[in-house]
Order: structure tokens, then sequence, then C-alpha cells
């Protein structure tokens, strides 16, 4: 066996695409050695990536494929041959199997006789195999942008192909794609290596080499470079002080670099005084920059910068000054816009949104401010009914100048600010908290991992805008098909979803009071219930680490009340390791196995129509241990223990057994029959308020 390492070395790909694509390289190239019988199943393997290359590296490859020995089955016996000669069906079987046709069999099978052949399909040597495989897995790599760059040429891939190396053991595997041809040679960085090719003896060799070439080339080793380098330079800043933590960037920098290190920059106190959210907007977003913070967390006059380089004392000193000079240009900048915006109040851009289009057939934004006013006063009646508090001034405010800021000069610049910008300004401009704190989360959550609104009014406000996007759309025939989310609806309605479920103090509303408050017609009004409920399960399974049969047995029970929802999914989840609960679960199968064939043939309906005589007729152990439950449970279920609603489910394991064992369900008796029926009927219909038993996937 020999260890396999392909790389391809490509023009600097977007840093956000090289996580997805090593991956899938790794994932693609381990499938193809186990399908070409070349590795074990479950072989071990490592992927690497930097901006200029995707690598994979496979141990226990086998040389060569072993040959494989089948079986095959031909035409029949009356077919292939006439008068005790081949026919011509017999020897084209013959020369597909590979064999003489004096070496085929005759066997017999439920059909009659038929010819056989044992094939044997010679292996191919490993390098042959993955030379020819190998092309095709990296065509079938997902980019979210391609390219060509040679003139008639058919390849496409994210960034030119600059070099291939392939290598089984110490042997070239001359893998060909985007007009080069795999050799041994690598190449480091760019500046400190002198981009020179660097040849390469065994795979286990290339990490070794490729730091020798100023190249980190496994992706966690230089994150955690990154990490060392940003406390080293943090601790230079002064004491008490540490870079602010931001996965995202980091992640970002950590594939822009091949060699990084980190330079500390300043920046003037004066600065400080724009909004937090600004400055370390224009730090991160826009020259990915990492903030530093004292210990109380709040922003230090500094910044830090990582390289994909290395300099002396006299080269940092350059890139200090280099980099400090542009930040403090962009701050300028947002310096001036926060200061001249602050001339119009937010009060008086609200007309200024009829000039701002939402969607061409759903007007400008002051249209939609206007709808999603209706909706958030609509759902604030409601919670006002049900006993919640809320400030329904404020809300309305919020809902009147949530957009406004869209019309600002630092949204233009900062598009990633809108919604704090306009918060940030309702509270300079002396709106209180309630109003401010409203606009400014009226966008969260942005993602399944982001925070829900802080307040009520926010959750609201944030609910009433995504609603009357999605109703929108839907209503104009515009939801989501396939891959294909261009205005990012199912993202709009995890996020209600996710208020829905999370938001504290929780609120009082299903997802038919959000459905019902954006005025849907009856037709849109189905698909969005539809939607919603999808985007329920997904929130389940993603979010809440939910098994697909608890998902499926949950919602069967009940889609709408997203909180209701999510309890009882852990409720199933707590419970249906114990053996009575299986039990219970697989004879509620059952029972609505048979309550199904009996509709089809109307002894159910039979039964239900015989009321609640049929049902006084029953003295099974069932029904008077059901009945007691049923009593117990609709208790529980008032308080929301579903646990322990389940558990007492669980204890009719003994008399459901019994019923199975010693009565014959569909007896040749009607009026035996019909209690029977009903009996399960009464059952299964009760006990599914929390989840239908009979999704639970048991052993058996």
């Amino acid at each position: 066996m020999a260890e396999f390492l392909f790389e391809i070395g490509l023009e600097e790909v977007p840093a956000r695409m090289i996580a997805g694509a090593q991956a899938e390289l790794q994932r693609r190239v381990v499938a193809m050695l186990e399908r070409e019988r070349l590795v074990e199943a479950g072989v071990e393997s490592k992927s690497f990536s930097t901006p200029r290359r995707l690598a994979v590296w496979v141990g226990g490859v086998v040389a060569r494929q072993k040959d494989v020995v089948e079986e095959i089955v031909g035409p029949a016996v009356k077919i292939a041959y006439k008068d005790g000669v081949p026919t011509a069906a017999a020897m084209a079987f013959a020369r597909k199997a590979g064999v003489e046709v004096a070496a085929l069999k005759t066997v017999t099978t439920a059909k009659g006789e038929y010819l056989a052949a044992t094939s044997v399909k010679a292996g191919r040597a490993a390098a042959e195999v993955i030379a020819e495989e190998l092309p095709k897995e990296l065509a079938g790599i997902y980019w979210a942008k391609n390219m060509t760059w040679r003139p008639g040429r058919p390849e496409r891939f994210v960034r030119p192909v600059r070099w291939l190396m392939a290598l089984l053991g110490e042997v070239v595997v001359p893998v060909e794609f985007g007009g080069k041809t795999a050799g041994r040679v690598t190449r480091g960085h760019r500046v400190l290596a002198g981009d020179e090719a660097i040849p390469i003896g065994f795979p286990d060799e290339y990490e070794q080499t490729l730091l020798k070439a100023h190249v980190v080339a496994d992706v966690e080793a230089r994150r955690l470079v990154v990490r060392k380098a940003l406390d080293k330079a943090t601790r230079a800043a002064g004491a008490g002080l540490r870079w602010r933590e931001d996965e995202a960037l980091l992640d970002t920098v950590t594939h822009l670099t091949e060699w990084p290190t980190v330079v500390l920059g300043s920046f003037e106190p004066e600065y400080l005084a724009l909004p937090e959210e600004v400055l370390v907007t224009v730090m991160r977003d826009h020259q990915k920059y990492f903030a530093v913070e004292d210990a109380a967390g709040k922003l230090a006059p500094h910044f830090l910068t990582v390289l994909n380089a290395q300099a002396d004392a006299a080269g940092e000193a350059v890139i200090r000054h280099g980099n400090e000079r542009v930040l403090r240009a962009r701050f300028n900048d947002a310096r001036f816009f926060w200061e001249f915006d602050q001339r119009v109040p937010l009060a008086e851009r609200v007309k200024l949104l009829e000039k701002v289009t939402f969607q061409k057939d759903l007007g400008s934004y002051a249209a939609k401010t206007e709808r999603v006013r209706e909706v958030a006063a609509s759902l604030a009646g409601l919670m006002v009914a049900r006993g919640s508090k809320l400030d329904g001034a404020a809300l309305e405010t919020a809902a009147r100048l949530a957009k406004t800021d869209l019309t600002t000069e630092l949204v233009k610049e900062f598009t990633e600010l809108q919604g704090q910008v306009g918060g940030l300004y309702a509270r300079a401009q002396g709106f209180s908290a309630a109003v401010s704190d409203a606009i400014y989360d009226q966008y969260l959550p942005k993602s399944m991992e982001d925070v829900v609104p802080r307040t009520v009014e926010g959750a609201l406000l944030s609910i009433a805008d995504k609603a009357d996007t999605i109703v929108g759309m839907f209503g104009l025939g515009l939801e989501p098909t396939g891959s294909k989310d261009p205005f990012a609806l199912r993202r709009a309605a995890n996020g209600i979803v996710k208020i829905l479920a999370e938001a504290e103090p929780a609120l009082p509303l299903t997802l038919g009071d959000v459905v019902d408050a954006a005025s849907a017609s009856e037709a849109v009004r189905v698909k969005v219930e539809v939607f919603f409920a999808e985007r329920l399960e997904f929130y389940l399974r993603e979010a809440k680490g939910q098994a697909y049969d608890v998902v499926k047995a949950v919602l069967a029970a009940g889609a709408n009340d997203v909180r209701d929802a999510v309890a009882r999914a852990e409720a199933v989840t707590a419970v249906r390791g114990s053996e009575d609960f299986a039990a219970v679960s697989a004879a509620f199968k059952r029972m609505k196995n048979i309550l199904a064939q009996a509709g089809d043939t109307g002894d159910l309906r039979n039964a239900l129509r015989g009321g609640k005589g049929a049902v006084e007729l029953a003295q099974t152990a069932l029904w008077e241990a059901a009945e007691d439950t049923r009593n117990t449970v609709t208790g529980l279920i008032r308080k929301g223990d579903f646990v322990s609603s389940l558990e007492e489910i669980a204890k009719l394991r003994p008399h459901v057994d019994r019923f199975f064992d010693e009565v014959m369900v569909m007896d040749p008796n009607p009026d035996v029959r019909r209690t029977n029926l009903a009996v399960l009927f009464v059952i299964v219909d009760d006990f599914r308020r929390i989840a239908d038993l009979s999704e639970i996937v048991t052993a058996g």
C-alpha cells in the first residue's frame, strides 16, 4: 500500500469559497478511491488549503485493484440455442462475459433455464484509475462562481489552474485538468519563497516541505498561528487589553493567508466618540481588522491586521503607517456621514421612503412601512388580549421609522449597518429605548446562530417585517423553488420560527396568527402555512438537533404553536429510550393501521356512530386504564409537562399487550367490533395530542 497526495494550484481563491471546496475535494477523492476498490472504507485522509491551493492526502491506497469475479445471467436457453447450435444471442452473451461459448453454463431459476457465465474483471493499476477518474471529481466540485481562462477550452473552475501535483508513493500520477498535467512539484509562498517550483519526494513530506517554503498548509494549524500572533501583538498594546473574538473574521483571515503575521496599529482616541458598531464595522467588514478592547469590553484605540507576509521592523512600521492612514480615512468618512445624517431627523425621512423601491409589484418602502405597522399592531392586539404587556406606542413609532435609515448616507456607505444605524439615530434623537432597540434589532435573527431581538417590541417588529415580505412574495408567485431563494424567504421564515421559539418573554403567538395578521388570501395562506411548517421542521432538526422521526411525530400532532412543538419534541426525545415507551409506540402504529383499515371498510364510521353507548360496553382493562391515564395526561398537558405525560402513556404497555393478546379487534360480532374500534380510536386520538407515536421508529 502507498500514500496518495494530490494538490491543485490556483490563482487566489476567494476566502469564503475555500472551506467548502476543501471538504468537498476530500470527500470526492476518498469516495472515488473507495468506489474503485483502491482503499478500504473509513480510510485515513486529510485535506489542506491555502488561497492558492487545495490538497488531499489519503493513506493505504493499494497499487492495483483486485480482480472481480462475478456470476452473470444471460438469455434463456431456449433462445440461446436452436437445434443444439448457439444462436446470435448466445454468442453475444459470451462476448459480453469475456468467455468462449463453450464455457457458458446453464442455471435453473424460477423462470426456467438460463445461460450463465463466470466473468473475471481484471483489476487495473491504481495510477491508471486515478488519472482517469480524478479529473471528473475536480470538474464536479461546486463553486458559487466559475470562470473560463483558455479560449476555446470547455473547462470551468473557480480560478485558473497553475499547477497539479499527484503522487502515489513516490510515483507521479499523470492527472490532467485545466490544461495542466500533474507532476511532483508544488510552489511555496509567492513572495517569501519566490514562487519557485519545489519538488516533493513522497506524500508524507508535503507539510514540512511547504513549511520551509513559508506555507502553513494545514488550516487548523494556520488558525492557531493567527490566534497566537493576535495574542502576542495585543500584549504589546498594553496591559489589560485583548483582541475582540470574531470567529467569522478569524476564518476569513485564515483562508486569506499562507504565512500569517500580525501587525498592531492605532488610531486617534477621538474616533471613539462614534458608535462602536460603526467603528467595528469599518475595521472588520471593510479592512479585515480585529478590534481591541479593554477588560470591560470597551473599544480601545488600536486594531490588529493579519498579513500574508513577514517583514522586519522597518517594513512593519511602513505597513502599520499605511493601514493607519487608510483606517483614518474610513473613520473620517463615517464621522462625516454620521454628522451629516443628523441634519434630517428620522421623522422627516419617512416621506423619503416613497422614492425607495421595495419590490416593483409591492411598491415603495413607504408602502411596506404601512403594511408592517398594520401587521405589528394586529399581533400586538392579540398579545395584549392574551395577557402580555408591551409598549404599543413605542411599537407603532418603531414600525413607522424602521426603514428610514435606508435614506441615510451612512447606510448607503455601510449597507451592513441598516437597522442598527436607525436604532442609533433614534437613540441620538431622543426616542425611548423601546423605540431605538426595536429599530436596532428589526433584522434579527439573520441566521439560526444569531440572537433574537432583545425586547417584545423588537420581536414583533421583526416578525411583522418578515411576515409582510413572505406573504407579499408568495402572493406574487415568487416563493422559493429548489435551491433558489432570491428574496431570502427561507431565512425570513427561519427568523420568525426562531423568535417564536426563543424570545423572552415568550410571545403567545402561533404561526397561524402571523399569517392572519399579514392578511394573506386563502390560497396564499395555505402555501405560507406549509412553508412555515417546513421551516419549523428545519428548526427542530437543524437548530435543536431532533431526530427525523421525532420531528415527524410531533409535527403530525400540530405545527402551529412553535414553543409547544419544541417542548413536545424535547419530551419525546427524553423518554423514547425507555422500553415501555418503545413498545407503546409500536402498539400505536398497530392501532393506527387497524383504524385505517376499518376506515376503508366503513367499520370505523359505524363504531363512531355507535356513540357513547358503544364505548360504555367496553369493560376491558385497557379502557379502564386509558380512562385514568387520559385524565392524568390532560392535566399534565395543560401544565406543559409533556415528559410526565409521555411517561404516563408508557405505563399503558401491559394493558395494551394484554388487549392485543386476548381480544380479536375485528370480531365477527359487529357490536363487539364496534366497541373495540371505538376504544382504539379514543386512545389514539387522545394521546396524539402530544405526538403521533406511530411515526416513532422502534427496534424490530
